[in-house]
């Protein structure tokens, strides 16, 4: 391994270029060398710039089809993104781990206590301290490190900062103690376990495989403790279209019960039907109920369910259309998925406030300025914060301008699809 002072000559001599221009694209190579010196020089404040460190990323994600389908054991299709949480780590032999992140405070966990804390419940100690555990519980070495991290994960976008977060400090563990032998599935698993335990944040597993595995995969959650994954062989960067995650800039707050109406009244229908969740009902079953289904659970719940049922079908015809390297197909998909969410499964305000809908507005300049040239829909929980537009290059200053124009400058994110996964950047 080489000390902060040698790492920092290696950046700026161009030597980690070719790593930068993989992960980021040959465009961003400049910008990264700047990040990934930041973030040593932020070890080197905090923790000494004679250590020797190694340099870790792990990416947000697009949830791209399968929009609430994967809690009821649903189909998605996911990506990882170009914007992700770096970390210069350092090995340490006192059993700590100490990780310090741009702008927040000191985490101090130590390994020889790994129970879940009530107290630190939704705090970021918390996802380390679920991290060590979960590779101890799975028979994984653990140790301590020193870690400083620097992240344009934006939260509170869906582009899921906390699983990111987990995956890092997976990946970390995973090259310092491990040999770099865990697979990123394992990985992605470990980090769910710290979110739901040990955060206290109940979620799919979705988030966690994106950030883990990279790429463009899609996940079946038939066996949800052994979900199957798979990599879609595409290269986005050749379509000619942008990917723009547009912040509306809603506010989350008191959102809890919206997002988890959504699961009870999917898995309320399915258990009038005698499943445990929308996965094990055939859709004929569900048409042929429905008279009693609305007397029973009402119609939004039965909407939800067919929304479920038709998401999880468009999947598997977005998957075969990548695959098929027909994009026409693809954004047509895209935008079906979008009016499915809005008008079916209805997470795109919440009638409990209803002067604010910002995604509705969104989606309606999208679908005004795209027309048939591109795709919109709704990205991630709903109900506030973003929605996922594929804008073709020529269009992409028009887009960005009016977008802005509305929900203030800097709302339109301009994101590349990148296809790596957690990663240990020097070894790569």
């Amino acid at each position: 391994m080489d000390t902060v002072r040698q790492m920092l000559r290696k950046i700026n001599n161009g030597d980690l270029d070719s790593a930068f221009a993989r992960l980021y694209g040959p465009k961003e190579v400049p910008q990264q060398r700047a990040r990934y010196a930041e973030a040593l020089a932020g070890f080197g404040d905090w923790f000494g710039y004679e250590r020797e460190v190694l340099l870790f990323s792990a990416p947000g994600r697009t949830e791209i089809c399968g929009n609430h389908t994967d809690h009821n054991h649903g189909r998605v299709l996911a990506a990882s993104v170009n914007l992700d949480i770096i970390a210069a780590v350092s090995p340490a032999k006192d059993g700590v781990i100490r990780v310090k992140s741009k702008g927040y405070d000191l985490d101090v966990v130590k390994l020889d206590n790994l129970k879940a804390v009530e107290s630190q419940k939704g705090r970021s100690c918390s996802l380390i301290r679920g991290t060590a555990d979960g590779f101890a519980q799975n028979g994984y070495k653990i140790g301590g490190f020193d870690a400083y991290t620097v992240s344009n994960v934006l939260k509170g976008s869906g582009l899921s900062s906390s699983a990111a977060f987990e995956v890092l400090i997976g990946t970390a563990l995973n090259h310092l103690y491990n040999a770099g032998g865990i697979d990123p599935v394992e990985i992605a698993k470990i980090a769910q376990y710290a979110e739901n335990t040990h955060f206290g944040k109940p979620c799919g597993l979705m988030d966690q495989m994106a950030s883990s595995i990279g790429g463009v995969i899609a996940i079946d959650f038939a066996d949800p403790q052994n979900p199957d994954v798979k990599k879609v062989d595409f290269d986005f960067s050749k379509t000619g279209y942008h990917l723009c995650i547009v912040d509306t800039g809603g506010n989350h707050a008191d959102l809890t019960d919206e997002y988890a109406s959504v699961t009870v009244e999917m898995k309320a229908v399915a258990n009038a039907l005698g499943a445990s969740c929308l996965r094990e009902v055939p859709i004929g079953e569900l048409m042929k109920r429905i008279p009693e289904l609305r007397r029973q659970h009402g119609d939004r719940a039965v909407l939800r369910a067919l929304h479920f049922m038709r998401e999880n079908e468009r999947v598997k015809l977005q998957i075969e259309a990548l695959e098929n390297n027909d994009f026409e197909e693809f954004k047509r998909l895209v935008v079906e998925s979008g009016h499915s969410s809005f008008e079916y499964l209805q997470n795109v305000y919440t009638v409990n406030n209803t002067r604010e809908q910002g995604l509705s507005l969104a989606l309606c300049l999208a679908q005004g300025i795209l027309n048939n040239q591109g795709a919109w829909r709704v990205h991630g929980g709903g109900f506030a914060g973003t929605t996922q537009n594929f804008v073709p290059a020529g269009l992409l200053e028009e887009f960005r301008s009016r977008i802005e124009k509305v929900f203030g400058e800097g709302s339109c994110h301009v994101l590349n699809l990148r296809p790596v996964g957690g990663v240990c950047v020097n070894s790569h």
